[in-house]
């Protein structure tokens, strides 16, 4: 599995249609995310599923009406459960050797069964149909186990980042030890080495998501969310993550480079908190999209991007009701890999 960093030959979302995922408030995130959508068509070509004809009617209306590259999106008709494409959605593998390319099809269980999820689990094989009805040749891999990318993230370099609080949690495989899953991560991610955190942040319904967490932004570089107030519930868990990221090896035996990235204001909406990341961004073509929060931290942590990708343009998109889903762009989008 190449690096987020490499070449894209697509994005792939799922449109957001299901209003238990933001109770009350579906409506407030249609310019962010349609903003967002409008950003990666700058740079790419970006795929969307839509959970009928009525409904990619709607989805081409709105984006024409913001001046989307509408050359640059494809919106295609996949039924859905919910609008996570990064959990749902494959995995996309280069064969280096040969240029190759698969997709893995792992299966999906909505985060433990915590929500419905029969017509999301079968999206990665809708989209290899989908792909091979264009010529693109791929082989299917199916392992028969869950898996959700937003619990993993790779350097493309045989490096994997996860955490045992996700991968490790009963609700998941629990027929499988540790170091059976992690033989699935090498053999179906193309990995040598598995780097394993700790627990995930407050507010986080995935059990502990990586991506909310800590991100490779080079081959040897890691950024990891950090709480700098130690009485926030988030400071103890982030301070844990730190400290493994500094013990880590990688698969070359080098200590990677750690870069330490601010946590945001709290983020709290009927009296719940809310799983605010900064780390949550999406690595498009020439492009960082972060979700910013209305909060001073939103300045810094777009700083501390800019030093990790001097070679691409920071792009902060406000997230503040997104979030109310309890992900954000990272969460809803799953690179396509170019060859």
């Amino acid at each position: 599995m190449p690096a987020e960093w490499h070449k894209h030959a697509a994005t792939w979302l799922t449109y957001p249609h299901n209003e238990d995922s933001w109770p009350g408030k579906i409506d407030t995130i249609f310019p962010s995310y349609h903003l967002f959508i409008k950003t990666l068509a700058e740079c790419e070509k970006v795929c969307i599923s839509a959970l009928d004809d009525a409904m990619r009617q709607h989805v081409v209306s709105a984006l024409k009406s913001i001046g989307t590259n509408m050359d640059n999106v494809e919106v295609l008709v996949i039924p859905s459960n919910d609008a996570w494409c990064r959990d749902h959605g494959p995995a996309f593998l280069l064969n280096h050797n040969d240029g190759r390319r698969a997709l893995v099809n792992w299966n999906h269980n909505a985060w433990g069964g915590k929500y419905p999820y029969e017509l999301d689990t079968e999206i990665p094989l809708h989209i290899a149909d989908y792909l091979h009805g264009k010529g693109v040749a791929l082989d299917v891999f199916s392992p028969g186990i869950v898996m959700e990318g937003g619990s993993i993230d790779v350097n493309g370099c045989g490096d994997l980042l996860t955490t045992t609080s996700c991968l490790l949690n009963p609700n998941r495989n629990p027929d499988l030890t540790q170091q059976q899953i992690e033989r699935y991560l090498i053999d179906y991610y193309g990995v040598e080495n598995v780097i394993w955190l700790g627990d995930g942040i407050v507010g986080d319904d995935t059990d502990g998501h990586v991506d909310d967490l800590s991100r490779f932004v080079a081959d040897d570089t890691i950024i990891t969310a950090v709480e700098d107030d130690r009485w926030d519930d988030n400071y103890e868990p982030l301070q844990a993550n730190l400290k493994a990221l500094n013990r880590c090896r990688l698969a070359n035996g080098k200590q990677p480079t750690i870069v330490e990235l601010p946590m945001p204001d709290m983020v709290s909406y009927e009296d719940q908190r809310l799983p605010a990341s900064y780390a949550n961004f999406y690595i498009a073509n020439g492009k960082v999209i972060f979700p910013t929060y209305r909060c001073l931290s939103d300045n810094e942590a777009a700083y501390v991007l800019e030093e990790c990708f001097p070679d691409r343009e920071i792009i902060g998109i406000d997230s503040t009701d997104i979030i109310w889903g309890l992900g954000s762009f990272h969460c809803l989008s799953q690179q396509q890999p170019d060859v």
